[in-house]
C-alpha cells in the first residue's frame, strides 16, 4: 500500500481527475494549498496585508494498493504536465496501515 501525494497547478485539476477516472482511480482527497517551489512567487499586497510570495496550488492525496501505484503516477503526470516550471511534484510514501472506520476493515481491503 502506498500514499501518493501530488502538488499540481489549479488549472490542471480537471485533466488530472479525467486521467485518474480513466484508470479507475476514484478515491481522491483534494485540497487547496499555498506553496512555492522554483518559481519563487512574487510577494503581493492584498487588503493591506503582504502575502508571503506563495502560489495557489492543489494537493491530491490518494491511498492505493500496490498495483495502482504506477497508473496513479502516470495519470497525475499526464494530466498535470505542461512542460513549464511549476507543473508540480508527486510523492510516493509507504502506507503502514489503513482502517475503514465504518466496518473496522484494515489493510488493502480498507482502501477500497
Amino acid at each position: 500500500m502506498k500514499y501518493v501525494v501530488a502538488i499540481i497547478q489549479p488549472d490542471r485539476l480537471d485533466e488530472v481527475m479525467r486521467e485518474l477516472d480513466e484508470r479507475e482511480i476514484h478515491l481522491v482527497t483534494v485540497s487547496s494549498v499555498l506553496g512555492r517551489g522554483r518559481q519563487k512567487a512574487v510577494a503581493e499586497v492584498y487588503r493591506s496585508h503582504k502575502e508571503a510570495g506563495l502560489l495557489r496550488k492543489i494537493k491530491l492525496e490518494i491511498a492505493v494498493n500496490d498495483q495502482y501505484v504506477q497508473p496513479t503516477i502516470e495519470a497525475i503526470t499526464k494530466g498535470a504536465r505542461t512542460g513549464r516550471i511549476g507543473d508540480g511534484k508527486v510523492f510516493v510514501l509507504n502506507l503502514q496501515d489503513v482502517v475503514r472506520i465504518r466496518t473496522g476493515e484494515t489493510g488493502s481491503v480498507a482502501i477500497g
